[in-house]
């Protein structure tokens, strides 16, 4: 009997000590990010706002994070060396805007050509090794952990005044991101850099002729179709490379079932953003009518797609594995003319 007693006492006094340590864990608090993305708040609330809420709400008080949006925090150019130092806890941005010193940042943001559709990005990552690639140069980096990339929108030009072939480009200062600026500058293009915020009053202005930066959907959605008179219907490329990074400490500071929860969610915004791009494309072509539609003659812009394959050879130059990407989207592209329609 008294072997039992003392076998029950310590038990229950076991039993006490495992029941007390969630109080304990839960006294800590929630786990507290923040998080910044490349988007401005009208835009955001599309492109990473959903994410973040849904996440929020599922984490049942044991995470939570902030957002915030294109520079409230810290400029877009130093997002990264923000994440880097633990300054904010995550980032949604493609490289090329954030200043990321990896080897492959030319191909965030818009690389000329490289996708016709939004689901070719993911096929890239999945099917054609882009996934390793990228994991392989962040690993290389100190305190970043790349986690996952996805599809925005193609990138279509939107002036005040028409751009009817190529001599129209010549001295239009535009709004846009880094990698497709730099190809369409040999065009006479001016790609300018500002922050988000302040591309509505630069149009109004005159200090930008307009953006090449987005979308019809963007467009329409964060208001640069009432000022811009023009939409070129010629996509220089058809989904814009998009990823989710995370500052390495921080990362591993969240438990298992958060992480996977967190990557649960950057799948759920992939999937939203894509029904909402492709959804919204379509429709504002057809139905929009803040901006008169242009195009460039196939003739003119023949000559533009052969001038990408330049540019393809000369960015696999720069290295083995800029190399390794264009060698991907080569063989993608291959692939895709082979298997005709639906897929090209």
């Amino acid at each position: 009997m008294s072997t039992r007693r003392k076998f029950l006492a310590g038990s229950a006094i076991g039993a006490a000590s495992t029941l007390a340590a969630p109080a304990a864990i839960a006294q800590q608090g929630p786990i507290k990010w923040r998080l910044q993305s490349y988007s401005g708040a009208p835009l955001g609330a599309h492109v990473i706002k959903p994410q973040i809420d849904a996440f929020n709400e599922a984490a049942n008080g044991e995470m939570e994070i902030e957002l915030y949006y294109a520079d409230q925090l810290v400029p877009t150019a130093e997002l990264f060396r923000a994440l880097q130092n633990g300054t904010i806890d995550a980032v949604q941005s493609d490289e090329a805007t954030m200043a990321s010193p990896v080897d492959i940042a030319v191909f965030g943001g818009y690389f000329p050509f490289a996708t016709r559709y939004s689901l070719d990005v993911p096929a890239l990552f999945r099917y054609y090794g882009l996934k390793e690639i990228w994991e392989e140069a962040y690993g290389e980096v100190d305190n970043v952990t790349w986690l996952s990339a996805g599809a925005w929108d193609p990138l279509h030009i939107f002036t005040k005044d028409p751009i009817r072939s190529l001599a129209d480009m010549k001295g239009k200062r535009v709004f846009g991101v880094p990698t497709a600026g730099r190809f369409l500058s040999q065009y006479g293009l001016i790609p300018v850099t500002i922050p988000w915020d302040d591309v509505e009053v630069a149009l109004q202005t005159g200090e930008l002729d307009g953006v090449a930066w987005c979308g019809f959907t963007e467009a329409y959605e964060v208001g640069w179709a009432d000022l811009c008179n023009y939409a070129l219907t010629n996509s220089v490329t058809g989904a814009w490379f998009g990823s989710y990074f995370a500052n390495t400490e921080s990362w591993e500071k969240v438990p298992p079932h958060l992480k996977e929860l967190y990557l649960m969610s950057i799948d759920q915004s992939h999937y939203y953003r894509a029904g909402w791009y492709w959804g919204g494309e379509a429709k504002l072509r057809v139905e929009g009518e803040k901006m008169e539609l242009t195009s460039i003659p196939p003739e003119e812009w023949n000559q533009v797609v052969k001038d990408a394959q330049v540019f393809w050879d000369q960015i696999a130059e720069q290295g083995d594995r800029p190399k390794r990407v264009v060698d991907a989207f080569k063989k993608y592209a291959a692939t895709m003319e082979a298997a005709g329609y639906p897929y090209r």
